[in-house]
């Protein structure tokens, strides 16, 4: 598995990172599964996982925690907060109130003293950046936190967040970690660039777009609920999505190469792109996403795709999985 170096960090991560959003009850709820799924991957080379204080209400966490043990010095470990984890409207966002007692809570369940990556899961407009990095600065400085990034934040946020630190000496985010797959694109257009311009790691997520890309069928007769909604053909961006998803899987088989491996080569083919997320339920998705681990794609290959799929594009606005206050609440923009 090859390494790259996380931004400005000087922390070497493999360019796969294990994703363990599946772990627990939004996926395989066996733990013992769960912690040979964490082992392989480590066997395999990679040495990063990314987890969430919200997966599974905290039980991903916990999986994860037992799988380290007496590996933890072998693993680059990435958490996330700002979820709500519980009723009270103060157990969640990216208050210092919460900052300090999320962190703890996640060290408990990783039983580890330290995180090597703590990131916020989203932008909260309730909360003043300075008063979020001034509570991560003193996690970095009091050894509890090595580095500091975000997720999903736009290209403005990111830029406020590196201003505001330095004008005020806070520690700064070091890294992003956004959607990215062959169908949603949106980000090349500011996001990977301002990230560049920073010199921040990019951890990207979403490679086979939830499921899209992943090869199965797309019916969604036999899903339910939001799920059969996703894929759902009748939705004028879902048809998009699907005759892109039949050109690409062409542009694959004459590569000779199954769609899940494109669609994660095309992911790490970006410059800006430190290491792409895979998330398995299974063993066997595990091993099938490793098998591609060396694709590189040619000239000749990217140019189909982009014919595809513009460059800079989503094929559905949603699959941004952010919506500015501005857009999204009609009292801020009505008199």
């Amino acid at each position: 598995m090859k390494r790259r170096i996380l931004g400005g960090t000087g922390i070497s991560v493999s360019e796969y990172a294990l994703g363990a959003m599946m772990l627990g009850a939004w996926g395989n709820t066996d733990h013992d599964d769960g912690v040979r799924i964490v082992h392989r991957a480590l066997d395999a080379g990679i040495n990063f996982v990314d987890t969430a204080d919200v997966y599974a209400a905290g039980e991903s966490e916990e999986i994860v925690g037992k799988a380290l043990k007496g590996r933890r010095d072998e693993v680059v470990l990435a958490t996330k907060f700002f979820n709500s984890m519980g009723p009270d409207a103060n157990q969640g966002g990216n208050s210092r109130r919460w900052i300090v007692r999320a962190v703890e809570d996640s060290l408990r369940r990783l039983g580890t003293d330290h995180i090597d990556l703590y990131q916020v899961h989203r932008p909260d407009p309730a909360t003043d950046i300075d008063e979020t990095l001034s509570a991560l600065s003193d996690l970095v400085r009091s050894g509890k936190v090595r580095a500091v990034g975000t997720s999903t934040f736009p290209a403005e946020a990111i830029v406020e967040a590196q201003w505001t630190a330095e004008r005020r000496g806070h520690i700064r985010f070091r890294s992003e970690q956004p959607p990215y797959s062959l169908l949603a694109r949106s980000v090349e257009a500011a996001v990977l660039p301002t990230a560049q311009r920073y010199g921040m790691g990019v951890l990207t997520w979403g490679p086979l777009s939830a499921g899209w890309l992943s090869g199965r069928a797309l019916s969604a007769s036999s899903r339910a609920g939001l799920e059969a909604q996703k894929f759902d053909l009748s939705i004028p961006e879902n048809a998009r999505k699907a005759t892109a998803v039949s050109a690409l899987a062409e542009v694959a088989a004459e590569a000779g190469l199954s769609l899940p491996h494109l669609a994660t080569a095309f992911v790490r083919s970006h410059p800006a792109v430190t290491s792409v997320i895979i998330g398995p339920r299974t063993l066997d998705q595990l091993d099938g996403l490793l098998e591609g681990s060396e694709v590189t794609l040619s000239a000749e290959v990217l140019d189909r795709i982009d014919a595809i799929v513009p460059p800079g594009t989503d094929l559905n606005r949603a699959d941004s999985y952010y919506v500015p206050p501005a857009v999204a609440d009609p009292a801020l923009r009505r008199r």
